[in-house]
C-alpha cells in the first residue's frame, strides 16, 4: 500500500517531528478524538497505542505499511528519513537559538532552498523551505519556543525586537564552508505573531554569467547584441520568482568595464556588484524610481538599470533616458516578450516613442528539471500530446520522487526564454498599433516559451505538467 501525500498539515500536526518518530506514526486522518494512523508493518504497536491515549487523550487506529513506504513519509512530512540531509538532527527544545538559525540556513543552502519560512499558528509553529519553488514542510515548532527564535533572527538582522505592529527588513552576512552571501529577512506581523521569510542570496558568480543562464544559441546571440546596444531599452518580463533579477545582475556584470558608468535603482539590492553604483529605492522618504531616474540623468551615465516600470511616471523617465543617448535595463509584469508592448502603451506610452526606444523584450520562466535518480519514461496519452502538439509516439519522462529529490520528483531549475529583437518590421508595427505578430515571429524563427519548455520535455529534462503550465501561461 502506498503512502498518501497529501496529508493535511493540521492533521500531521497531531505529532511533532520527535514524537512521530518515536512512536513511528504518521497520523492521515482525524475525526473528533479518533486518529487513523500509518504504522511500520511487523511492529507491534500494542504498549505504545496504550501510551499515546493515555497521555494524548486520544483513540489510535494504526494501518502498518511496508517499511520503505513508512520511511518515505517520515521523510516527507517529518524530514526524518534516512537521507542525513534532511536536516532531523535539528532539535530546537535541546540547542540555543542562534544555533538553530544557523542551522536552518545551513540546512538551505545545502538543500538548494531560496526561502525559509518560519509561521507561526494557534498551537504550533512550522517552517518551510522552498525547494525549486516548491514550499515544503521540514518542521514543526512548539508555540512556547517561536518568541525567542524571532527575537533571535531580529537581533542577528539588525532589526528592533521590541517593534512586534509593523513589518520588518534586515538582512544576515552569512558564512558557510568558506563562501560569504546575503540572507534576507522580511518579518510580518500575522493574528498569531510574526512571520518570517528570509531569502537567501547566493555570490556565486558562475550563476551571473549571461552563458550559463539557458538562452538558446540563438537566443543568446540576439541578447547580446540587443545588451550592447548604446542606446535604448531592453525590458525582461515575466512573474515574480520567473528569475529576472538573477538575468539583469548576470547583464551588469557583462557590461561592468572601466569606461561604462553604470547606475541602478533597485528594491531591493539583491545582490552587490563592484564597480557598480547601486541604489536602494526607499519610497518612505521620496526616493523613488522616477526621482532616482531624474537625478541619474545629471550623474552621467552610459548604462542605467531600473529595478521595474510599474507605473506611468516611470515608465515616462524610462523612455526619456533610452532616448537621450542611455542604455536602460528594466523588468515589467507582463505574460509575454512581445506584452510588454502593450503593457508601455496601456501606461500611456506613445507608440512611436516605444518603437523608437525599444531595442528589446525579453519574457522567462523557471522550470523544475526532473530528479535524474528516479524519473521514469512515461507514454503521454493522444489528449495531452494534442494538449501541447506533440508526437504521440515518443517516449518522454514523469517526475516519481526519492529520498534525494524529498519525494518531489525535481532536482533543480532551469531558465527558458523568448528573445525578440527589434527590427524594421516590428518597429513599424509598434507605430501602427498592431499587436499579433506570431506570424512574424515564426517567419525569423524566434522561440517562444512554449517552444523552450518543450525542447526540455523531448531532451528528457522536465515533465509534461511543467510544460503544460508554460504553455497555458500559468506559471
Amino acid at each position: 500500500m502506498n503512502i498518501d501525500e497529501h496529508i493535511p498539515t493540521e492533521i500531521i500536526q497531531t505529532f511533532s517531528a520527535s514524537e512521530a518518530s518515536t512512536y513511528h506514526l504518521i497520523p492521515y486522518a482525524k475525526d473528533g478524538r479518533a486518529i487513523a494512523c500509518y504504522g511500520e508493518e511487523g511492529r507491534d504497536y500494542a504498549a505504545t497505542l496504550n501510551e499515546v491515549e493515555v497521555i494524548y487523550g486520544i483513540d489510535l487506529t494504526v494501518l502498518p505499511i511496508a517499511k520503505d513506504e513508512f520511511d518515505k513519509g517520515m521523510n516527507l512530512y517529518y524530514r526524518q528519513g534516512k537521507n542525513p540531509t534532511a536536516g532531523s538532527g535539528i532539535n530546537i527544545s535541546r540547542i540555543n537559538h542562534s544555533d538553530f538559525v544557523n542551522a536552518l540556513i545551513a540546512e538551505a543552502d545545502s538543500i538548494r532552498s531560496s526561502d525559509i519560512h518560519l509561521e507561526p499558528y494557534e498551537r504550533k509553529c512550522r517552517v518551510r523551505m522552498r525547494i525549486d519553488g516548491k514550499l515544503i514542510e521540514r518542521y514543526i515548532i512548539q508555540k512556547a519556543d517561536f518568541p525567542a527564535l524571532v527575537n533571535r533572527i531580529k537581533i542577528v538582522s539588525n532589526l528592533d525586537i521590541s517593534e512586534k505592529r509593523l513589518p520588518q527588513d534586515g538582512r544576515i552576512l552569512f558564512e558557510r564552508d568558506g563562501r560569504k552571501f546575503d540572507v534576507r529577512v522580511s518579518i510580518l506581523p500575522t493574528i498569531y505573531g510574526e512571520k518570517i521569510v528570509m531569502r537567501l542570496l547566493t555570490r556565486e558568480q558562475n550563476l551571473l554569467e549571461i552563458a550559463n543562464l539557458g538562452f538558446s544559441p540563438r537566443q543568446y546571440e540576439d541578447y547580446l547584441l540587443s545588451v550592447r546596444s548604446p542606446n535604448g531599452l531592453v525590458l525582461i518580463s515575466g512573474p515574480t520568482g520567473s528569475g529576472k533579477s538573477t538575468t539583469l545582475y548576470a547583464t551588469l556584470r557583462h557590461l561592468n568595464r572601466e569606461d561604462n558608468n553604470i547606475l541602478t535603482i533597485e528594491d531591493p539590492v539583491e545582490y552587490t556588484l563592484p564597480g557598480i553604483n547601486q541604489v536602494q529605492l526607499k519610497e518612505e522618504i521620496g526616493l523613488t524610481f522616477g526621482n532616482a531616474l531624474r537625478t541619474f540623468l545629471r550623474q552621467d551615465p552610459d548604462i542605467i538599470m531600473l529595478g521595474e516600470i510599474r507605473d506611468t511616471d516611470t515608465a515616462q523617465m524610462a523612455i526619456r533616458s533610452s532616448l537621450t543617448g542611455h542604455l536602460l535595463l528594466s523588468t515589467i509584469h507582463t505574460n509575454s516578450a512581445w506584452g510588454s508592448v502593450t503593457r508601455l502603451m496601456d501606461m500611456g506610452m506613445q507608440s512611436y516613442l516605444i518603437a523608437d526606444t525599444l531595442v528589446a523584450c525579453v519574457a522567462q520562466r523557471l522550470v523544475r528539471l526532473l530528479c535524474p535518480h528516479c524519473k521514469q519514461e512515461t507514454k503521454l496519452d493522444a489528449k495531452s500530446c494534442r494538449a501541447l502538439g506533440i508526437d504521440t509516439g515518443a517516449t518522454y519522462y514523469k517526475a516519481v520522487g526519492c529520498d534525494r529529490c524529498y519525494y518531489t520528483g525535481y532536482s533543480g531549475r532551469k531558465a527558458i526564454y523568448e528573445v525578440i529583437r527589434m527590427d524594421a518590421t516590428l518597429a513599424e508595427a509598434i507605430r501602427r498599433g498592431e499587436t499579433e505578430m506570431d506570424d512574424h515571429f515564426r517567419q525569423r524563427g524566434i522561440s517562444s516559451l512554449k517552444d523552450s519548455a518543450l525542447h526540455l520535455l523531448r531532451q528528457g529534462d522536465t515533465s509534461f505538467e511543467e510544460v503544460f503550465l508554460v504553455a497555458n501561461g500559468l506559471m
